[in-house]
């Protein structure tokens, strides 16, 4: 069983695009054999923010989403921990100047370099400054 963190990128990937990355498709199915994933807290409402865009842009209906919801729930249930690990704005705003990214994806970062785990995640921006943090990303 391996660790790693898990960005919401990867998550709403399961269920908004209309064919799954083939990465998105390789962490889910880690997920389901027994791998585990930590999200920092913003995770949650990231995910929830995904659903929302994705409903006004009319790509999932409410119905899409709630079967979405159930299926998400039983797999953060199995195989998705949420990280006690907090950052002082500071740090995050330190972390998203230096690799010119979102707040958002300095947590993502910051989570994964403190406790030295690699990272899942579909963005690119982030994908490039975990690289050039040294910090290792999934393999499908």
């Amino acid at each position: 069983m391996s660790h790693f963190v898990l960005d919401a990128s990867v998550a709403l990937a399961w269920f908004i695009d209309p064919v799954v990355h083939p990465y998105a498709e390789a962490i889910r199915e880690r997920l389901t054999h027994n791998d585990r994933a930590l999200v920092p807290s913003l995770w949650g409402t990231e995910v929830a923010n995904g659903f929302v865009v994705a409903e006004r842009r009319r790509t999932l209906s409410r119905d899409d989403i709630s079967l979405a919801l159930d299926r998400l729930g039983a797999l953060r249930d199995k195989s998705i921990d949420l990280s006690e690990h907090t950052f002082g704005i500071r740090r995050l705003l330190a972390t998203a100047q230096s690799f010119h990214l979102t707040a958002y994806d300095a947590e993502y970062l910051e989570t994964a370099r403190t406790l030295s785990l690699p990272l899942a995640t579909l963005d690119r921006p982030l994908r490039e400054a975990a690289e050039r943090a040294g910090v290792e990303l999934v393999q499908p």
